[in-house]
C-alpha cells in the first residue's frame, strides 16, 4: 500500500522529545505505508532554514509560501518567493490563504499577499495549497478573481461547508482531509466529505497538529496519515487499499509528480 501525506510541517516536529531526526520521521511513516510526504512552508525564512535537511530525501517534496498568520514576520518579498519556488523540489506554492479567525485588522494585507502568491503560482504553473479560516466567501472570491483555476490547487485541512467545497470543486480544486474528520464533533464535515468525488480527495496530517483518533491530544506525525486514510475510506465506501491508491494518484495528478517511481531513502 502506498499512502501520501499531502500536508505536513516537518520543520515543526519535536526532534528532542518525539523524534531523532527527519529520517526517523520518514521511517516511522514508511512503516505505516505512508511513503511520500509533502512538507509545507509557512514563511520564507523557515523554508530556507529547513531546506538543506528536507531536500536530501527523495520521498519528501516541498511547498513554499507565506501563511496569512505569518505576515507579521516581515514584508512579503514576491521576488524571493519566485526564486525559491522555482526549485524542482518545490511542487507547490503554499501554504497561502486567508485567516480572519483571530483578527480582521490585516484583511487588506492578507488579501494582497494572497493575490500576489496566486499570481506567482500561475507564472510557475505550480498548484497552490490554500489555508482558509473564518474567510469562506473571500477565499473563493479571490480564487475566482485571481484565476487560480489556471494553476489549480487544494483546500487543505478542509473544515468548511458543502457550499465552499462545491465552489472549490467547480474551480478544479482538490479537497484535503485531516485528522479532524475522526473527531466526534465533526459530523457536518463527514457529511461534506461523503459528497466530494473520490477522485478529488487527498489525505493529510497537518502534523504536528490535529492528530487523528486514537492519537488525539498527542503530537501528530506523518505516520498517522494511515488512520485518516482508513477512516475516509469507510466514509467513501472503499477499502483502504483502493482509497490509498486513488488518493496517491490524485496527488500525482494535482502536483504533476510520479511519487510512486521515486527511490525511497532514509
Amino acid at each position: 500500500m502506498f499512502i501520501v501525506d499531502s500536508h505536513c510541517h516537518l520543520d515543526s516536529l519535536d526532534y528532542e522529545k518525539y523524534h531523532v531526526d527527519v529520517a526517523d520521521v520518514v521511517q516511522k511513516a514508511y512503516a505505516q505505508d505512508v511513503k511520500h510526504l509533502l512538507s509545507v512552508g509557512v514563511s520564507l525564512d523557515s523554508f530556507e532554514k529547513a531546506y538543506p535537511k528536507l531536500s536530501q530525501f527523495n520521498n519528501i517534496s516541498l511547498a513554499c509560501g507565506v501563511h496569512p498568520l505569518n505576515l507579521a514576520d516581515g514584508p512579503f518579498d514576491p521576488d524571493r518567493l519566485l526564486r525559491l519556488a522555482r526549485d524542482p523540489k518545490v511542487i507547490a506554492v503554499g501554504e497561502i490563504g486567508l485567516d480572519y479567525y483571530y483578527s480582521h485588522d490585516d484583511k487588506p494585507e492578507q488579501q494582497r499577499v494572497f493575490a500576489e502568491q496566486i499570481a506567482i503560482a500561475r507564472e510557475l504553473d505550480k498548484p497552490i495549497i490554500v489555508h482558509s479560516r473564518a474567510a469562506r466567501a473571500d477565499t473563493i472570491a479571490f480564487l475566482q478573481s485571481e484565476k487560480a483555476n489556471e494553476c489549480g490547487g487544494v483546500i487543505h485541512c478542509f473544515t468548511e461547508n458543502w457550499e465552499m467545497a462545491k465552489a472549490a470543486l467547480d474551480l478544479g480544486f482538490y479537497i484535503s482531509v485531516s485528522g479532524i474528520i475522526t473527531f466526534k464533533n465533526a459530523e457536518e464535515l463527514r457529511d461534506v466529505i461523503r459528497k466530494v468525488p473520490t477522485d478529488r480527495l487527498l489525505v493529510e496530517t497537518d502534523s504536528p497538529y490535529l492528530a487523528p483518533v486514537p492519537y488525539r491530544g498527542k503530537p501528530n506525525q506523518p505516520a498517522y496519515t494511515k488512520e485518516v486514510c482508513a477512516y475516509v475510506a469507510v466514509l467513501k465506501g472503499c477499502n483502504v487499499e483502493d482509497f490509498a491508491k486513488i488518493t496517491t494518484e490524485n496527488f500525482e495528478q494535482l502536483f504533476k509528480i510520479n511519487v510512486q517511481s521515486l527511490r525511497n531513502n532514509f
